[in-house]
């Protein structure tokens, strides 16, 4: 008997070691080994890929944000603000309805078959606003010309980047709306367009957020 006693307060002793043993490395020491790895060499990415403006966190390279006007009496959808370069549809997002106390935004697809008949009329619709919105006097677009990223959500419905293809054709209602040249537009427009990474993953683009920052200090001094 007291030989069981004596090797089950041993087995509890040694159990409790690995317990504070374990607590400590997993999670003390671990966490802040990775931390501080992550702090000294990817610092940017670590902390969310904060963009900054002014000096303060406007958003994330990661996140793409809306450019809508405000919402006018009766409406439910708000109209684009056009004066800002616009990122891809976002028919995918869904609303908070459980816990009301925040503003959340949930991301997701739209999870339409290609055959769908409200998908293909979404496209329809955004292709047309596309063209309407970005045909101006002396530039027409053609709906030829719209690319798939201009018409299409993302997966998560918060695709922070546009292809150059979709930056060009806003170009001329930019600097229309915005008293700008079509030159200084497409200088900025071609200044932030990223190449595929490593030479040969993903595809050129555009981070609409970082975009219109620069577009904002451009007006700013024009």
């Amino acid at each position: 008997m007291n030989n069981s006693v004596k090797n089950t307060a041993r087995l509890l002793w040694a159990s409790l070691r690995a317990l504070l043993v374990l607590t400590v490395v997993t999670g003390v020491v671990y966490p802040l080994a990775v931390t501080g790895v992550a702090q000294g060499l990817f610092s940017d990415k670590a902390n969310g890929s904060e963009i900054k403006a002014d000096g303060k966190v406007v958003g994330s390279s990661l996140i793409g944000q809306a450019y809508n006007l405000p919402l006018k009496k009766g409406q439910e959808t708000p109209e684009p603000d056009l004066k800002w370069f616009q990122g891809r549809p976002a028919n995918g997002l869904g609303t908070n309805s459980v816990n009301t106390q925040y503003k959340l935004i949930l991301s997701g697809a739209t999870n339409r078959s290609g055959d769908n008949a409200d998908l293909i009329q979404w496209v329809k619709d955004a292709k047309a606003a596309v063209v309407k919105d970005n045909s101006v006097d002396g530039y027409t677009v053609k709906p030829s010309n719209v690319p798939a990223d201009a018409i299409t959500s993302s997966g998560s419905g918060l695709d922070p980047d546009i292809s150059p293809a979709y930056a060009d054709i806003q170009v001329h209602r930019i600097a229309e709306r915005n008293g700008l040249s079509v030159a200084q537009v497409q200088k900025l427009v071609d200044e932030h367009t990223q190449g595929r990474t490593l030479g040969f993953i993903g595809e050129p683009r555009v981070n609409v957020l970082q975009l219109n920052i620069e577009l904002k200090e451009l007006v700013a001094k024009s």
